[in-house]
Parts: C-alpha cells; structure tokens; sequence
C-alpha cells in the first residue's frame, strides 16, 4: 500500500493522517482513497488508488457520463400504440417510469376510434434481449424492488407494494397487496416475541416463482404497524398481460383472439404515443436516489442505440466502455457486468472513479455535478450520519454506493478556503463485530467518514512520506 498526501489550501494548528483514521474500521477492512484538486486530477491523497473493488452503485456514475455524452438531449423512452389490420401492438421500449395510468391513456385510443373489437393484441419488448437480471446478482434479494428485472416491457418500476401484518396475541400474519395487483401471495410466516426469533435464528424469508408467486415463510417480531413490503416483478410480460387484459375490459374493448407477448406486425401505423421523463430528469432520478432500473434500462438503451441491435447487459457494458474511452477514461482493467452497479461481479478502481468525475467536474455543460446527493440536503445523502450535519453538509456532492461489506462515495468536496477536490472512498470487507458498539456510539463507517471529511474541509490532514507495506 502506497499512500501519498500533500499539503490543502487551508491549514490547521491540529492536524492527522491516514494512519490515525484507518483504524476506526474493523480490522480486515480494506480502504482504497483519492483525492484530488478539480481542475488538475493530481492526487493529493493516493491509496490502494488502482485497486479493482466493488464500486456498488458509483458504478452509475459511468451509466449516467455515458448516456449524457451519447444519447441526444432530446432523448426519451417512447411507448407506442400501433395498428395493423384488426390487429393492435403495444410496442415497449423499457420506460422505466411507465405507469398504469399511462398504457389506460394509450389504450384509451381504441373505443375513442371506434375500435370497440379487436383480433389479436401484441405486447413487443424487442428492444432488449438476453438476461433481465445481470451475473452476480444475489439470489436472495432477486423479490426485492431494487433488484427488479431490466425489461423492455416495464411498467410500474416492475414493483409491486404491500405489507404484512401481525395478528396481536396469535402467531398468524397476514400479507396484504391490492386487488388490482396480479400477483399471488402464499404466506406461512409466523409472529414471534423477539426472544423466540433470536432463539429460534429465524427471520422473515421471501421467495417467488416465474409466474409472479410470493412465498412467505420464516417468523418476525410481533409488530404494533404493518411491514412495508417491495415486491420485485418476477415476469414483467405476464405482469403487463393481465394489467392489459383488464384495461381493455374496463373500456369495453373485445379481443377476439389473444393478449400475446410477440414482436408486432409489420406495416403497423401509430396510434398513440407515450414519452418518458426526459434524459436529464431521468438521469437526476438516477443518481439522487440510486435508482437501479433506471441504470439498467439506460445502459440496455445505449447498446441498443451504439450497436444497433436489441439492447443487453453485454453490449451495453460494450458502449459504456467505448464511448468513456473516446472521452478519454480508460476502463480496459474494469469489470462492469451492469448498468447499476448491483452485481458482485464489478470491478473499479479510485483512479477510474476520480477520471470519471474529473471529466464530470470540468464540463459544467453536462450539468451531472447539479444531479449528485448533496450531503444532508436530499437524495441517498440526505440522512447518511456521517455527513449529514455540518462543516460536512453542503459541502459534499456525491454519489453513493453500498453493497454488503462495501460503502462507497465519488463526488466533490469543498474545503473551507472554498477550494474543490474530487474525492473517491472505497471500503470494502468491512463487517464489523455484531453488539460490538454500544448504540449510543457510531458505527466504524460513520466515525470514519465524518473524520476523514472534517479533516478534508479543514485542511488537516497533514503530508507524510510514502510508505510501502
């Protein structure tokens, strides 16, 4: 480990180092720092720099520079409503902020030009191909909504939501999720106190099948509320069928034939048409508040646009590295498996992180510094402890990451002669002893975080040689 340090803008009477701040994390912990002046990217502080770590959801930081460089300003998810013959399709382009109310919109158009009976209805998702989920996502969180699958056909952030109730006095639950969701729940969960559920090392375990089928099973604690729950769309066509299925028969549209999942037909004449958010709203969403889909969908975009071809994981990750290396970021050593940085497989460096913010940070015109968490202020920073009161608030626009063992920040910091730094913090392997701190102490990650930025805003962390160990 090389760590290099060189004197900030401001000084200070008191003063530190790394090595007085690496061990308030547990031991075991592996730390990779950048931090740099804005304008130059010369590494003021420089540790385990090039070492290949879990970017978690920074990742999107390269998804979101890779969009903003090669899809036009202009750009918006279209979703479209189509004829051919007796025949109608609705043509899906992986939207994914499309809502109910927005195919009730499109499918509005068939009673209003008299199409009060149809042959056959096509829902087309032709545009992306290959895996909805990419490698290295984690089984066990795949019914969760921030692990929704990446589809063309995507309709209400391919998430469902409901709660589970306890029952006072008995050990029954009850799963709760509205009528006009298409889902199946089975639940054989129990209500336990708190000292059965540790006795018993049991927690609240949820799977689902294919056909969108949710099996509870496990225990949790009697609770005097209900359980927020997030139901990750297991199958979003057959999910989207049925929701068609019942809007049609709500305007009292007949189809004589099938709802199917198939590529429409062609010589088809438009209809109607949906437009998302556009690019920088979306983008904005993205970053504030970590959205994974909207990373996923955008990378399966940019393959799609760059190769010309149903966008995927793979040539989406293609275009990303394609189009940062024509910008001058070298990523030939990263390994990116999405666009949301979710999987356990990807790989980047502090250096790769700081050049993507550097880039970021000297072309204003982007406008991707004003879509970064602002720390204490909103989005993913908003309530992080370390950094949500002051000198740090205000003064950190970053990106965020967690996975487990790993949390992550890329960003700028300002320092309090009101001089700019990109700064990039990676720790991974950090599991800290369970009931080791008591609850009225920080946890390591937070004691850290809040020290290191202090330090970073006062200019107190003072230069010291390089060390090798």
């Amino acid at each position: 480990m090389t760590i290099f340090l060189v004197p900030f803008a401001s000084a200070s009477a008191a003063s530190l180092t790394l090595a007085q701040l690496t061990p308030l994390l547990p031991k075991g912990s592996q730390v990779a720092l950048w931090v740099s002046d804005a304008e130059q990217n010369h590494p003021q502080i420089s540790e385990q720099a090039d070492a290949l770590l879990p970017p978690a959801s920074t990742q999107k930081l390269l998804t979101g520079l890779a969009a903003r460089l090669y899809l036009p300003s202009t750009f918006r998810f279209s979703t479209r409503l189509v004829q051919s013959g007796d025949d109608i399709a609705l043509i899906f382009n992986g939207d994914p902020l499309l809502t109910r109310k927005d195919i009730r919109q499109l499918l509005s158009q068939l009673p209003r030009r008299g199409l009060d009976t149809i042959n056959n209805l096509y829902l087309d998702g032709h545009a992306f191909a290959g895996r909805t989920r990419a490698p290295g996502w984690p089984w066990d969180i795949l019914a969760v909504c921030y692990s929704a699958p990446s589809t063309a056909i995507t309709l209400n952030h391919n998430c469902v939501q409901g709660a589970i109730y306890s029952q006072p006095d008995s050990r029954l639950t009850r799963v709760h999720v509205p009528d006009h969701q298409p889902v199946s729940i089975e639940n054989q969960a129990r209500a336990v106190s708190e000292d059965e559920q540790a006795t018993r090392h049991c927690g609240l375990d949820l799977t689902a099948t294919a056909k969108n089928t949710y099996y509870f099973s496990g225990c949790l604690p009697h609770r005097a509320r209900p359980l927020p729950l997030n139901f990750a769309v297991q199958t979003p066509s057959t999910y989207v069928k049925a929701i068609v299925a019942d809007e049609l028969a709500r305007l009292n549209v007949r189809v004589k034939g099938d709802i199917r999942v198939a590529r429409a037909p062609s010589q088809s004449r438009e209809l109607a048409r949906h437009q998302s958010a556009p690019l920088t709203s979306l983008l904005t969403t993205m970053l504030r508040d970590s959205d994974n889909l909207i990373a996923d969908n955008l990378l399966k975009a940019l393959g799609r646009r760059y190769f010309q071809q149903p966008g995927s994981y793979r040539n989406g990750v293609a275009a990303v590295k394609a189009i940062l290396q024509e910008a001058g970021i070298d990523l030939s050593q990263a390994v990116l498996v999405d666009g949301s940085g979710l999987s356990r497989n990807n790989r980047l460096s502090a250096r790769q992180l700081a050049q993507v913010m550097h880039y970021i940070t000297t072309h204003p015109t982007l406008g991707m510094t004003q879509m970064l968490p602002t720390a204490g202020v909103d989005g993913t920073l908003k309530y992080r402890q370390s950094i949500r009161h002051a000198p740090i608030k205000g003064r950190l626009k970053a990106k965020s990451g967690s996975l487990y063992g790993s949390f992550n920040l890329a960003g700028m910091l300002e320092d309090d002669s009101g001089k700019q730094h990109i700064v990039v913090q990676l720790v991974s392997h950090y599991h800290p002893e369970e009931d080791a701190q008591p609850e009225n102490v920080p946890s390591p990650i937070t004691q850290f975080e809040r020290e290191f930025y202090m330090a970073l805003i006062r200019g107190q962390l003072r230069p010291t040689l390089a060390q090798s160990h």
